[in-house]
């Protein structure tokens, strides 16, 4: 038996969509970490990234079980002292809801050059609204 390992000209990149309405966040943003490295495909290889493309839409209507919405926090500091700001998953939702889904999936991914060129295939959009028609995506269930 031989190993395979998939090369840069071997790996056939895909658009896929994923409508968040109604969606679990860490269920949804599993899903997609799943796509972004490939792990989906026959040929996926730790070491190259073998992923397609992800458009997540109507990220504002995405779901927090149990009481999420009002416990769980968000945190960023200005870079001057006591600069620390919160907000709530609540706030976050109603004023930046895609930054939800991308801090989610961000977390998921490994730190480094090959998760920093992962999340450039995530766009992630509140509304039902894309640019992306051209690649048409495939509708993923």
């Amino acid at each position: 038996m031989k190993s395979y390992h998939a090369t840069p000209d071997t790996i056939n990149r895909e658009w896929k969509l994923i409508d968040l309405s109604d969606k679990v966040l860490g269920r949804v943003a599993t899903q997609i970490v799943n796509i972004l490295k490939g792990k989906t495909k026959p040929v996926y290889t730790p070491s190259m990234d073998t992923g397609d493309f992800v458009v997540a839409i109507n990220a504002n209507k995405l779901k927090l079980t149990g009481r999420k919405l009002e416990q769980k926090m968000y945190y960023k500091h200005t870079g001057y002292m006591g600069g620390i700001k919160q907000r709530s998953a609540k706030q976050l939702l109603a004023t930046d809801s895609p930054k939800i889904l991308i801090k989610a999936v961000k977390g998921m991914i490994a730190r480094g050059p090959m998760g920093r060129k992962l999340m450039k295939k995530l766009k992630v959009y509140a509304g039902p609204d894309h640019p992306h028609t051209a690649q048409k995506p495939q509708v993923v269930a």
